[in-house]
């Protein structure tokens, strides 16, 4: 049986215990169970997390194996390989695969097609798609963090931009969490108006640099990963925003990684594209009016993942 508001969070690194941390803190979750190979740093997790408890709301915070995530409303993957110095992207990416396997046939007795998973370990769309086929569950039921955090660099930059609250910037990165990400122009609005439009009628600034705001959006991770080795405060608030949409089920729009069956002229490929997530996962992926280049773009890096998968 499904138990409201349980989480399971796989992996105990910088973004696992980031994300626990930031989970303990909201109000729909009651249950946070922590996984990890390594059972010292999700105990000392756990500990840590539980001295903070005279501060929150009640909750149940605990370390433990698979049988532990049995009545999970959400299970997060975060686990997962790092990249090696000279390691091609492809041999990571074949690192992670066998982890992956490895990680869903222990789940696959402990969950249910009631269970929502949400993978989060990079290259996250081609691993999402693995956890669609490996896991047996429902597309709908499998999505990654995709491009929501993209999504909100971007807008974080407009904001910078314009001096506009980000929380009224409205704006897309869609398709691969990475190179071939693509920033959607022609969807991105300030209090009804396009981003040209805002810009010709603003006395703050003088127009926007479309490329070089999508060049820092694109390249922000790898900036944070250059000071500071690891992004994750941004990731574990992103993931922290899908559990609420999940768990409240809010039919909120977000930019996750799931399935795409005949949209855009895309098929049988995990990408981000605008989507009504829910307490059943993907609800429903929208198909919103693009450009000509943007379609183009969103369509090439559909290809790019494809060609990744066709290697595993």
């Amino acid at each position: 049986m499904i138990k409201k508001g349980k989480v399971t969070v796989i992996g105990a690194g910088f973004v696992g215990s980031t994300t626990a941390f930031s989970l303990m803190q909201s109000s729909v979750v009651n249950e946070i169970v922590l996984i990890d190979v390594n059972k010292d740093k999700a105990d000392g997790d756990v500990l840590d997390m539980r001295h903070g408890m005279p501060f929150i709301k009640p909750i149940k915070i605990t370390a433990g194996g698979y049988d532990e995530a049995t009545g999970s409303e959400i299970v997060i993957i975060t686990a997962g390989a790092n990249q090696k110095p000279n390691e091609t992207r492809i041999d990571l990416l074949k690192r992670n695969v066998a982890i992956f396997k490895g990680i869903v046939d222990e789940l696959k007795p402990h969950i249910t097609d009631e269970t929502t998973l949400l993978v989060v370990t990079n290259p996250v769309d081609i691993l999402t798609y693995l956890t669609y086929k490996l896991s047996g569950l429902p597309a709908n039921k499998v999505i990654g963090s995709g491009t929501v955090l993209d999504t909100a660099r971007f807008r974080y930059a407009l904001s910078e931009h314009t001096g506009i609250d980000a929380r009224n910037v409205h704006a897309y990165i869609l398709g691969e969490h990475g190179d071939t990400e693509v920033a959607i122009w022609s969807a991105t609005s300030i209090g009804s108006m396009s981003m040209d439009e805002y810009c010709a009628n603003c006395d703050i600034c003088t127009g926007v640099n479309k490329y070089s705001i999508y060049e820092e959006v694109k390249n922000s991770a790898y900036e944070i990963i250059q000071k500071k080795g690891a992004t994750f405060y941004g990731v574990a608030l992103a993931v922290k925003r899908i559990v609420e949409c999940v768990m409240r089920d809010e039919n909120s729009i977000l930019t996750v990684s799931s399935l795409i069956s005949n949209k855009y002229g895309i098929d049988d490929v995990c990408l981000s594209v605008p989507t009504v997530v829910g307490k059943d996962g993907a609800k429903k992926v929208l198909e919103i009016k693009l450009t000509k280049d943007e379609l183009s773009e969103l369509q090439h890096s559909a290809k790019v993942l494809k060609e990744y998968i066709s290697q595993i």
